[in-house]
């Protein structure tokens, strides 16, 4: 799938940008090598500017408005781009989470959504206020058919100890839970492993991300309260796959971590039903 496929100017600024520029280069009919030239870069960066891997500058944005003849308009888009937050970052980084060919993922407080039983996500939906609880668990299912392509991506999972003990919607659900990860942890492409509490402070414990490679693009996806930030300059996405392998270097291995969910599992085994389960 072309990177461009992936756009949707409708819902980020900076995805307009990007659409604009190719609209604007096609129509005066210049090739990027030719546009490059005006840009002062090479034809691969006018191609990554307008695929959104790369972000226009004011100054590069300037030049387009003098050449076209545009009164300001690619200043104005990339000043709008630069100051506010992008409500759909979200939904946009779901559409790279069901073409990636890589995901890796770090959680600090509950099972990642791809790894959600439906259970679990009911519980967490509704104890968080979702107006609609039932739409938003089958939004949730659905995403994890991504996991079930005759490619799946390669999925790279690191969970703080907290979240594996951390009880979600009664103990009933959370052994139901925890079976799903062993399951899921014993397939080739998943590579789960657990951070253990007696790491202290870890660069994880500033909150949880995302890193997905869809093609030769890598973005990252920042959780934060109110909405997350999709990720798509370079050199800032790089700077999250450091923070990943540095998280990973405090995990235990594959197998010390299935042994230790086993633990936590059978300690749920023990414990008594739970009154307050969350019902469908």
């Amino acid at each position: 799938m072309a990177l461009r496929e992936l756009l949707d100017p409708d819902n980020s600024l900076w995805d307009w940008v990007a659409v604009d520029l190719h609209f604007y280069r096609t129509k005066h009919g210049l090739s990027c090598a030719q546009l490059g030239l005006h840009l002062k870069v090479n034809r691969q960066a006018v191609s990554n500017m307008e695929a959104g891997r790369v972000r226009l500058d004011q100054t590069k944005a300037k030049i387009l408005d003098e050449l076209w003849n545009l009164n300001d308009h690619f200043q104005r888009l990339v000043r709008y781009a630069k100051a506010g937050h992008d409500s759909n970052w979200f939904k946009a980084h779901l559409k790279y989470e069901a073409k990636a060919s890589e995901i890796r993922v770090y959680e600090r407080s509950v099972i990642p959504g791809l790894l959600q039983i439906e259970e679990y996500a009911r519980a967490l939906f509704a104890q968080g206020g979702a107006k609609d609880v039932e739409d938003s668990v089958r939004a949730r299912l659905a995403r994890q058919e991504a996991l079930n392509r005759p490619d799946p991506p390669l999925l790279w999972v690191l969970l703080d100890e907290d979240v594996v003990d951390r009880v979600v919607g009664g103990a009933a659900v959370m052994r139901r839970q925890l079976s799903r990860l062993l399951e899921v942890s014993s397939q080739p492409n998943v590579m789960l492993r657990v951070v253990p509490r007696s790491v202290g402070f870890h660069l994880g414990l500033e909150g949880s991300f995302k890193v997905m490679t869809v093609g030769r693009e890598t973005v990252a996806y920042v959780e934060a309260c109110g909405g997350g930030r999709l990720v798509k300059d370079p050199a800032e996405v790089h700077m999250y796959g450091i923070r990943y392998d540095r998280i990973g270097t405090d995990a235990l291995s594959r197998d010390s971590s299935r042994v230790l969910i086993s633990r936590v599992l059978e300690s749920m085994d023990e414990r008594p039903s739970d009154v307050a389960e969350i019902e469908p």
